[in-house]
């Protein structure tokens, strides 16, 4: 049984997402872009989608703790110590929102203690706010969704990033050989649309923990599984902007299964 103090949470993030989506709309391909220290874009629509959200929250629940990358107010491990914390990404797919290609979202994770249990991904090319966590089911717009469970053919999707570590490319290779691959430049919309069962699964060599953490619930809450390659990273013991990169894979058991084979080579 869901409790109340989890009930408000939902209901105040969907308003909270949703307020900023005129922003996201309006400065699309517009923004002036800026380059932090680590080489990643960054636009003043992410700052201010982070701090707009954040303010509406944190006014209605205080005692929570709210994780932005781009609010950070230090590069340190920050512990995570609240039942309850938040795991925003503004716009993932900074570059594509940029540049004026339209894969991008807002990614909002609602956490307890550590673990994400309901996301909101507000995908701006398909203006549709996909949403839900395990218990709860999940819907993109207002069509209720499950993971893909069709047989491997040669029209089985998967999302892909080329690894950032030239080392990962035989394993790579062996996803670019068995499968039809798409790279829409957000890693967030991959993982969810595995939950949103658009694509049959991804796999991702390049990702901080705030690219995937509203998308997580969703999979999750599909019917599907989010398979770690590197080492356990749930349930989150720190917000740590230096943390390495995940190496992941997702979509249902069967899927997830046959990722991992082909990486092995």
């Amino acid at each position: 049984m869901s409790s109340p103090d989890l009930l408000s949470r939902i209901a105040a993030a969907k308003t909270a997402v949703m307020s900023q989506t005129d922003l996201l709309h309006r400065e699309f391909g517009r923004a002036k872009s800026e380059w932090k220290s680590d080489g990643s874009r960054v636009t003043a629509v992410d700052v201010a989608i982070s701090e707009n959200i954040f303010r509406d929250l944190g006014a209605q629940f205080p005692a929570d703790q709210f994780f932005s990358e781009e609010l950070a107010d230090t590069d340190q491990p920050i512990p995570v110590t609240a039942r309850f914390s938040w795991v925003l990404d503004p716009i993932d797919g900074t570059n594509n929102f940029a540049l004026g290609i339209p894969h991008c979202a807002i990614a909002l994770a609602l956490c307890e203690n550590g673990e994400p249990i309901y996301g909101w991904v507000y995908d701006l090319s398909r203006r549709s706010l996909m949403q839900g966590g395990p218990g709860f089911g999940v819907r993109d717009g207002e069509r209720e969704v499950r993971v893909s469970t069709a047989p491997f053919s040669k029209e089985t999707l998967v999302g892909f990033h080329s690894p950032f570590d030239k080392t990962l490319l035989p394993s790579a290779s062996g996803v670019l050989g068995a499968f039809k691959i798409r790279g829409l430049g957000s890693a967030t919309l991959h993982l969810a649309y595995v939950g949103a069962g658009i694509l049959d699964g991804c796999v991702d060599f390049n990702v901080k923990i705030w690219d995937l953490a509203a998308a997580i619930p969703l999979v999750r809450g599909a019917g599907g599984e989010v398979h770690f390659l590197n080492g356990p990273q749930l349930p989150m013991r720190t917000f740590d902007l230096k943390m390495k990169r995940i190496i992941y894979v997702a979509g249902s058991a069967a899927m997830c299964a046959r990722l991992q084979e082909v990486m092995r080579g």
